[in-house]
């Protein structure tokens, strides 16, 4: 049966960019864009050029993309023609193959926040989109307010769409703006639209999160027949994000009944790299990945409880609804304190260790685990940990080095220009085999500015581990938790840190001790451990 084409918009380097804290670099959003032409998606808005010095250097360079690169400006002010408008002929200039405008639908926005007639709105939609046609660019109206001023103005709200359409607009995006709209709703007002007489094959949705029903939303309107999709990688976007493509996407290819009716751009194997796509934008703007995330998060495809485990042995598809490698996700069993031998086997197993079913020393992994637990560890976030644990009682873990000493020191002094500067400084001293190693490092960047005792412990542990040195190059530290887990003078500190290499592996180690530091730096030496124990590092 032949499927039903659904097109892609993605709007991160546009839309994504009004996320709090977000703000690309030219870099970045080429290395964005290649991402996303990578996918497989059929539009990429590359922003407004013209706004801002970065969007116009971008669009002065942009790079060449199998999706049509799109840019974004607004339809054309009162008192001036299209021709005529500065703002409209940055976006022309731009060059792009296609062009987005914005312009109000909502009957309250136009008489309020414009202060024009409802006519002369809907004369300058016209006007700029004959503008558009005449240059022979693909054009989308970013028809703004849309639900909201259907609800107000249903007469008015359609005059303007059909604006759009008549002056030669392909696509017709309906904006849920504020993200107040239901499910049920926009189902109906996009029904009512193609009803009104613009195809579904013409009819777009552009949600936004403020409910928490953009993703369910822009299924709705797919429902009722449109057939483009608006949205951003990891729902990035102002106030609560824009719908999430990294949701999205997946749903219409792996359920039921999108993958039998539509068709996107976006293979099946471009959708394994997902996970890793989500977690290099994550890296992009040094955001810690959302570990419960749909799909891709960390903890999506996690089975704590021991019943579940079991049952996942038999059959994954008992408690997971696709399987986790379709997105480039895996599989993880925590270990914890409720942990039963199931649980404890699969997790082996996933680790490549093979235990026999009656072999006695799966109790005795659990109770080291149960008693670690009691001193505050937490085998639950600290996998990399666990499986180290796990290793050594099985007499698989190879013994690579051995740290003899540390020491960590902080010293705030003046500079050479009378500033209050702190330095924190680590020695470290290795010994393998016969072979000792020291190994010196401070924790000042770049900027002169000190990063603190953890960073020159992390950074003097992986500066010189001789033979070793090779596996642990693309290592670093991208998330460190602290958590007290007892008060009062005696407290103790769990540090857990998570860790990432340049195959975009992903794994977290647990150090628990009384002193921060000490808890860093057991959580820090776990984490190489683990890197060489997976990598297979000779002993």
């Amino acid at each position: 049966m032949t499927r039903t084409r659904l097109h892609l918009f993605d709007t991160t380097l546009r839309d994504g960019q009004q996320t709090q804290g977000v703000q690309f670099a030219v870099p970045e959003k080429r290395a964005i864009a290649g991402m996303l032409d990578e996918l497989g998606v059929d539009h990429i808005e590359g922003g407004w050029p013209g706004a801002n010095p970065t969007d116009s250097e971008f669009f002065a360079d942009a790079p060449r993309t199998r999706a049509t690169m799109t840019a974004f400006g607004m339809t054309k002010r009162s008192g001036r023609s299209a021709e005529n408008d500065d703002v409209l002929a940055a976006v022309m200039n731009a060059g792009t193959p296609a062009v987005c405008l914005v312009g109000k639908t909502h009957d309250f926005h136009v008489e309020k926040a414009l202060g024009i007639p409802l006519d002369e709105n809907v004369e300058n939609i016209a006007r700029s989109f004959e503008h558009i046609s005449r240059g022979g660019r693909e054009a989308l109206f970013d028809a703004e307010h849309f639900f909201d001023g259907y609800k107000s103005n249903p007469g008015y709200a359609l005059r303007c769409v059909h604006a759009a359409r008549d002056a030669g607009c392909r696509w017709i995006v309906l904006c849920d703006t504020n993200g107040g709209a239901l499910p049920g709703e926009v189902a109906r007002i996009t029904r009512a639209v193609i009803d009104s007489g613009i195809p579904g094959e013409n009819v777009a949705i552009h949600a936004h999160d403020d409910t928490g029903h953009a993703a369910a939303n822009s299924l709705a309107a797919v429902e009722a027949g449109a057939r483009q999709i608006q949205g951003t990688l990891n729902g990035l976007g102002e106030r609560c994000g824009n719908a999430n493509l990294t949701t999205l996407i997946p749903t219409l290819l792996l359920k039921d009944p999108y993958r039998s009716e539509f068709e996107t751009g976006v293979t099946e194997a471009a959708l394994e790299g997902l996970t890793m796509m989500s977690r290099r934008l994550d890296d992009i703007l040094n955001r810690v990945p959302n570990k419960h995330a749909p799909y891709v998060g960390g903890s999506a495809f996690a089975h704590k409880a021991g019943l579940h485990a079991s049952a996942i042995i038999k059959d994954p598809s008992t408690y997971e609804h696709v399987p986790p490698e379709s997105v480039g996700n895996a599989r993880i069993v925590p270990m914890s304190n409720q942990a039963g031998q199931s649980n404890l086997r699969r997790r082996l197993a996933e680790a490549g260790m093979e235990v026999e079913k009656d072999d006695p020393r799966l109790a005795g992994i659990l109770d080291e685990v149960k008693r670690r637990e009691d001193r505050g560890y937490s085998y639950d976030t600290a996998q990399a940990s666990f499986e180290l644990l796990a290793r050594r009682a099985l007499g698989l873990m190879p013994e690579f080095f051995e740290v003899e000493r540390y020491r960590v020191t902080v010293e705030r002094r003046r500079d050479a220009r009378d500033r209050l500067k702190t330095v924190s400084e680590a020695v470290i001293v290795v010994r393998k085999g016969d072979r000792r190693m020291m190994s010196v490092s401070d924790s000042v960047d770049e900027t002169g500015d000190d990063r603190g005792p953890v960073n020159a412990l992390s950074r003097a542990l992986a500066k010189d581990l001789g033979p070793y040195q090779p596996h642990i190059e693309d290592m670093r530290l991208v998330d460190f938790k602290v958590r007290i887990t007892d008060g009062g003078t005696e407290a103790v500190t769990r540090v857990t840190i998570d860790s990432q290499d340049g195959k975009g592996r992903r794994w977290s180690t647990v150090g628990v001790s009384p002193n921060i530091v000490d808890a860093s730096f057991e959580a820090l030496l776990d984490a190489i451990m683990w890197k060489l124990a997976r990598d297979g590092a000779p002993a």
